[in-house]
């Protein structure tokens, strides 16, 4: 009879200098210490869009029968709405004396549910996020506390109402004044996802493993041959189909970086025949103005899968656009996404708008749909996530904040209502941040902003 044993956060498979850490098996279990947990833990994913949506575009007309005939942007979630929860009626912070300044509130507000300061604008001084909140608590059990992403650097600015640079690009905050950085190198995102670490080999080798070297990876790897022995046939099945994950995502991120290259080169006017294999020259993958800006969002949302998976971390954001200057040419047009929401009612605009809030959308239902592939105890890694999707306005024509658009992916451990659209609830950003948080497990000692209540509604009876 195979005897169990319990999975820490430190347990790994390695290899000269990295390690890989493994995801839950059924021979295992969760353990926080030394003692373990009935299930495993909730993880909290944050994903945003900024401009807001066309609401009637958005909105189901239908709350009965919209998870079989959604509204247009919401047809890339087909398939997974009901493990979905849409909530309409979620009103964002007033932005009051900052009225000219919708653009840097709307991704600063959205996480803190909070104002900046009026009294020093030119300098970060707000409050911490949701997520940091969570990141205080559980991050004691995992190797990175949050994990932080971003599409493009985090450099835009406009100095609306005087305000700092850093409000129109940052949604968590450690504290106050302290914006947490994104990155948005998927190669160094993978490279802290195999914490490298000091293996005494001497001074020219000290910090240099890379997890894109084939054979380091190739070392990790083999070290699955003498777990697999310990495994349930299913877990073996298991086994194999994560180590065969990781593989593909480092391929994507080779891909990407070899694209980069070969463009860099191009660019330089350098002779096809001085290139590798280059009979023509490929794609550029631009930040932020990529012509796939879709694959390379999709490699980071399988980085923050694989993070999870791992339990490497149990708290996200992924800021997957900014305010203005951001163009989707994948899409068949290279209109700015911001000039396109003041649209008028023009019926062409309109449509734009409507693809790129599909195509933002798309993204995030591509990381749901894979949790919910991705079997975890007795379940889905989906459903022991809360994946958080939204935008700080509600309508960009307009610069709206009475609706927020918001999609709740995920039971949260069975602790969320999912499958159902709440189109009248009564709240505020700090209401549902609030709410999520504490499905989630996590204690509040205070209202996180604006919040005055738990919205009981959202929760599983």
């Amino acid at each position: 009879m195979r005897s169990n044993f319990l999975i820490s956060r430190r347990t790994c498979l390695s290899g000269i200098g990295v390690s890989l850490a493994l995801p839950l098996m059924e021979t295992m279990g969760w353990a926080e210490g030394s003692k373990p947990a009935a299930k495993p833990p909730v993880r909290l994913g944050f994903m945003y869009m900024p401009h807001g949506v066309i609401p009637d575009r958005f909105w189901p007309k239908d709350a009965a029968g919209y998870v079989n005939s959604p509204p247009s942007i919401l047809e890339p979630l087909r398939g997974v709405l009901d493990q979905c929860l849409l909530v309409k009626g979620i009103s964002g912070v007033p932005i009051s004396p900052f009225n000219g300044a919708p653009h840097a509130l709307e991704l600063s507000t959205w996480l803190t549910a909070t104002l900046p300061d009026a009294k020093t604008r030119n300098v970060v001084n707000i409050a911490i996020s949701a997520d940091q909140i969570a990141a205080n608590y559980v991050g004691v059990y995992t190797p990175m506390p949050s994990l932080e992403l971003a599409t493009m650097p985090q450099t835009h600015m406009e100095h609306q109402e005087g305000l700092h640079e850093a409000y129109y690009s940052h949604c968590s905050y450690r504290g106050p004044r302290q914006p947490m950085p994104a990155e948005i190198d998927p190669a160094s995102v993978l490279k802290r996802l195999f914490q490298c670490r000091e293996t005494g080999l001497g001074p020219a080798s000290k910090g240099s493993y890379d997890p894109l070297d084939r054979s380091m990876l190739d070392l990790v790897l083999g070290g699955a041959k003498d777990l697999r022995g310990k495994l349930s046939r299913d877990d073996q099945q298991k086994l194999d189909e994560y180590l065969d994950s990781v593989r593909a995502v480092e391929r994507r991120i080779a891909a990407i970086q070899a694209r980069q290259k070969e463009s860099a080169l191009a660019k330089a006017r350098v002779a096809p025949s001085n290139r590798v294999a280059a009979n023509s020259v490929p794609i550029e993958v631009k930040i932020p103005t990529g012509d796939k800006r879709s694959e390379y969002m999709q490699v980071m949302c399988d980085l923050n899968v694989l993070a999870f998976q791992c339990d490497l971390t149990r708290v996200s954001t992924y800021i997957g656009s900014t305010p203005n200057g951001v163009s989707y040419p994948e899409l068949g047009f290279s209109d700015e996404h911001h000039s396109q929401t003041h649209h008028n009612n023009d019926a062409v605009m309109l449509d734009k708008v409507t693809k790129i809030n599909a195509f933002n959308v798309a993204q995030f239902a591509y990381m749901v749909k894979k949790m919910a592939s991705l079997k975890e105890g007795s379940g889905t890694l989906l459903d022991n996530c809360i994946m958080m999707w939204g935008s700080g306005l509600e309508d960009g024509n307009v610069h709206s904040r009475e609706n927020l658009p918001f999609i709740i992916a995920g039971k949260g451990g069975g602790s969320l209502k999912t499958g159902c659209f709440l189109p009248n609830v009564k709240g505020n950003q700090g209401d549902l941040l609030g709410t999520l948080l504490t499905c989630a497990g996590i204690p509040l000692d205070r209202q996180i902003g604006i919040a005055e209540k738990q919205l009981p509604e959202l929760v599983a009876s």
